[in-house]
């Protein structure tokens, strides 16, 4: 059965997408923990991110790279803050959560309720980003 990740990335599902490459895509976390918290996800279909073949995994981590500069440009925080869970979706993926102090990066605060507008707003900002550093 597909993971809810692997249908947003056939697209039966929508999401606030950021970026997308051969290997991986990234949207905004329609719970996050602060503005702009964003998945990074294999388009491969693992349960556990190290399970992913060796090619799969490097490519993860550069379009992470990529989409964590983006997300420090485009959104006020002090810090890009990385988390590796899988336990709410059984589909590897990376949590990008923009800090202002350590104690953002905790899971059990409650969760943003964003307007779709606003998530979109973000979402669009990232994704110029993203964009620019790929032209450049």
């Amino acid at each position: 059965m597909s993971s809810i990740f692997t249908k947003i990335i056939r697209g039966d599902i929508p999401c606030y997408k950021v970026a997308e490459c051969d290997h991986a895509i990234a949207f905004l976390d329609i719970r996050p923990l602060s503005k702009g918290h964003t998945l990074v996800v294999p388009k491969m279909e693992v349960d556990r991110l190290f399970d992913l073949p060796e090619e799969d995994f490097q490519a993860l981590w550069s379009f992470t790279h990529k989409v964590a500069k983006a997300m420090e440009a485009s959104v006020p925080c002090n810090r890009v803050g990385v988390a590796v869970l899988g336990f709410e979706v059984p589909h590897a993926h990376i949590h990008l959560v923009p800090l202002r102090t350590e104690g953002d990066l905790n899971f059990a605060h409650p969760k943003l309720q964003l307007a779709p507008e606003v998530m979109e707003e973000i979402a669009a900002s990232i994704a110029q980003e993203v964009a620019e550093d790929i032209l450049h």
